[in-house]
């Protein structure tokens, strides 16, 4: 097996710092450079005929290689700005009306997510959270019960965002299905470091993006629609991209083409589908499982490191349970944080979780010993050495 380490130095944005936030986001491939000047070549060069010679296959082309990472088949993924639109376009293609309209969902979801189902369904559907009752796992049995004839969606991350808890999306499925209900699957923090099978579980929608595991940037996000309900389903929140003659400019009622092209809407973020790709290509050649094995040995080293130093652990120990993250909820985390940023440890910070570490395939085991010594360095200083809060890094 291909050691996934032989591909860092294809990482030049890893020299000076020690990039534990994949989670976050993820290390710029060298490529990237080369993908943005590309997009900008053909820009001045083609002018407008780059629409015609490469432009407008563009979505497609990238929502494949995505596809392909968590097996689904091809002209089912279609590409969007952000998860928080690709799940409104979910939310567009139902009507709320009728006796099914409820929405169950976790209190671990990410914000966005959350907000964006609340706003949607105040006054015409119903919404049910289930909360964690740790901090760090979700209680399946209500989640499961709260599931029932009346449910229309349930949206889920395979990864929880604070705990990294991999929730058990097959029995999620399995019972939204038994009761006629849909489940919505967030891979966002997933795709790229646990393995995904769209197909194989049966996923009726899929949204993640390329920002974090996938080192594609951002603005390259991602919605899968099993094809089998492509002709079930016609968003309202779309635009002249899902148009079956897109170039009739018809002002009439929108005529919904086929394939992922059907959950499109306005024109597609063009520079963002460039940089994506090097990501893409790279975690393909490593492969996943690949990735896998070595996550799972980074943060059970992780793991251990902070259990030697009676550190708080808000992340699975389990690693079957365990997505790419370690968080660990020191005294002063916030501070500590912005402190490891200074010092040119990129990670982040979360409330109720702690110090979010989050290694990747380009990690070495010396980085992850480096960061638990500086966290513990820091701890132990002088306290004018931890600098004032400063705004947390992105999702």
């Amino acid at each position: 097996m291909l050691n996934p380490l032989a591909y860092r130095p294809q990482f030049d944005s890893l020299r000076g710092c020690c990039h534990m936030i994949s989670n976050s986001l993820g290390a710029m491939p060298n490529r990237a450079r080369d993908l943005a000047r590309e997009y900008v070549d053909v820009w001045a060069r083609r002018g407008v005929r780059a629409w015609d010679e490469r432009w407008w296959n563009l979505p497609r082309e990238v929502g494949n290689r995505i596809g392909a990472l968590m097996n689904a088949p091809a002209d089912s993924v279609a590409m969007h700005l952000n998860v928080t639109s690709a799940s409104a376009t979910v939310l567009s293609c139902f009507d709320l009306q009728g006796r099914r309209n409820k929405v169950v969902m976790v209190d671990m979801e990410f914000p966005s997510i959350l907000y964006l189902y609340r706003a949607w369904l105040e006054g015409r559907g119903r919404l049910e959270i289930i909360p964690s009752e740790d901090g760090v796992t979700i209680p399946m049995d209500r989640l499961l019960s709260a599931i029932d004839e009346s449910t229309l969606l349930v949206p889920i991350s395979h990864v929880l965002f604070r705990s990294a808890y991999i929730m058990d999306v097959e029995a999620i499925i399995a019972r939204a299905h038994a009761v006629g209900a849909m489940a919505v699957l967030d891979v966002f923090q997933s795709l790229g470091t646990v393995p995904v099978d769209v197909t194989g579980w049966n996923v009726d929608f899929a949204v993640g993006g390329c920002l974090k595991w996938l080192c594609g940037g951002p603005g390259a996000c991602f919605l899968y629609v099993r094809p089998d309900l492509h002709p079930t389903l016609q968003p309202r929140l779309t635009g002249w991209m899902a148009h079956d003659d897109p170039f009739a400019f018809d002002h009439g009622p929108i005529a919904y083409t086929s394939g992922s092209y059907r959950f499109l809407n306005g024109t597609p973020n063009i520079p963002a589908l460039y940089n994506c790709q090097p990501g893409l290509e790279i975690v393909d050649q490593i492969g996943i499982a690949a990735i896998r094995e070595r996550s799972v040995h980074m943060t059970e080293r992780l793991l251990t490191m902070a259990r030697e130093r009676g550190w708080p652990v808000t992340t699975p120990a389990d690693s079957s349970r365990r997505g790419g993250t370690v968080a660990i909820n020191v005294l002063r985390a916030q501070e500590v944080a912005a402190e490891l940023h200074a010092r040119n440890f990129l990670v982040d910070y979360r409330p109720d979780a702690g110090i979010r570490l989050s290694p990747h395939f380009y990690n070495t085991d010396e980085e992850l010993g480096a960061v638990m010594g500086e966290i513990e360095a820091i701890m132990s200083s002088a306290a004018h050495t931890i600098r004032p809060r400063t705004q947390p890094t992105a999702p």
